[in-house]
């Protein structure tokens, strides 16, 4: 999983993704790996790995992760090159999903961009810069299918879709927000070959400072207007305060934890971050395990065993004969999977088979 976090300049932005990648750098829990200046993986939180690992005195652990990439800050006309635009436009294109950071403190230190702190306009300013690169596209795109369609009538039915479309990011609507998306799957696949940034999947990620952040968040009036923006168009919020989130980075577990009970919090924002992504785009994890390897696998939601088995090696899909699954509660319940299969809780399951979240399982094949 790959997630784009962008916004514009002195929204916190920087700070969010130092934290993230801090946390990853000092704390056992998330390894950490820097692959350029602006990327960090950061494991995915999964207290089912520990369990399983201490089951089976396992060698190593292996997390899922998740890939973060710290995206050039954006400035208006970006989508015709000003600042780092076509920078910013060309690796926003490679990420599943956007975390967008708004800017919801005063701070008289840190200069907004705009001159004023105003969340709904901010978030206008960067989907319409996405909404312009996206026309731009769309009718190159148009030109080209129209041509075809003077020999394949098919292609018609596509001409229609991509006017719709067009006509629809011209009003300034996200392609995401495009009646039928998500429901038709003419419409699904013509955006989906468009390759279009408006129609990629967004958390806004509402910074805070700490007195708004531990304060009643259902009064704070900047958040009610990210909420108010994600609700129309079928995005997530995720209130955070990157402040925060860049002090407990540094923190060893104990202190982490006592110092986010103090605040009342269960968990960094770092992990909710991270399962607010995964329910955005569908996503669970599923288990392997034995005395070498403790794993997490990352599959979408309603993926079948062979296609699940092909994560771990395409010869796993390829040569896919069955999967030995159990439940992972159960597995650790009864303390072994002896004791399991004597019960009759490992199952063997088919190509048909869709995986579950928390599946345990030792996929047979052969190639």
């Amino acid at each position: 999983m790959k997630l784009g976090i962008v916004g514009l300049p002195n929204v916190g932005k920087s700070t969010l993704f130092n934290a993230i990648t801090q946390a990853g750098a000092e704390s056992a829990n998330y390894p950490f790996c820097t692959i350029d200046p602006n990327v960090g993986m950061v494991a995915v939180p999964d207290e089912r790995l520990q369990p399983l690992t201490d089951l089976y005195h396992a060698k190593k652990t292996t997390p899922a992760v998740v890939e973060f990439v710290d995206i050039a800050g954006l400035v208006r006309g970006a989508s015709k090159g000003e600042g780092l635009g076509n920078k910013f436009l060309s690796h926003i294109r490679e990420v599943d999903a956007i975390v967008h950071v708004v800017r919801c403190f005063d701070n008289e230190n840190i200069v907004h961009v705009e001159g004023s702190v105003d969340p709904a306009r901010d978030i206008e300013t960067i989907n319409l810069e996405l909404i312009l690169a996206d026309i731009e596209h769309l009718e190159r795109r148009l030109d080209r299918t129209r041509k075809a369609a003077k020999a394949d009538k098919k292609l018609l039915r596509d001409v229609e879709i991509l006017e719709s479309l067009k006509a629809h990011l011209e009003e300034g609507k996200t392609a995401r927000t495009f009646e039928g998306f998500g429901e038709d799957e003419d419409i699904d696949r013509v955006i989906g070959e468009s390759d279009l940034l408006s129609a990629k999947k967004v958390i806004y990620a509402a910074n805070m400072d700490e007195e708004g952040f531990t304060g009643n968040d259902a009064e704070n009036e900047r958040l009610k207007a990210v909420q108010a923006i994600a609700d129309a168009e079928g995005a997530m919020v995720l209130p955070i305060c990157a402040k925060l989130e860049e002090d407990i980075a540094g923190m060893d577990a104990e202190e982490k934890e006592m110092f986010l009970s103090e605040l009342g919090l269960h968990e960094s924002g770092l992990d909710r971050l991270i399962k607010v992504c995964y329910d955005l785009l569908g996503l669970m994890s599923y288990l392997t395990a034995g005395e070498q390897e403790v794993r997490a696998w990352t599959i979408e939601k309603g993926t079948k065993a062979p296609q699940a088995a092909g994560k771990i090696h395409t010869d796993f899909e390829r040569g896919f004969i069955r999967a030995e699954v159990i439940n992972y509660k159960d597995l650790i319940e009864l303390g072994s999977l002896a004791a399991a299969r004597e019960k009759g809780l490992v199952r063997s399951e088919g190509k048909e088979y869709v995986m579950q979240d928390g599946d345990v399982v030792l996929f047979r094949f052969n190639v």
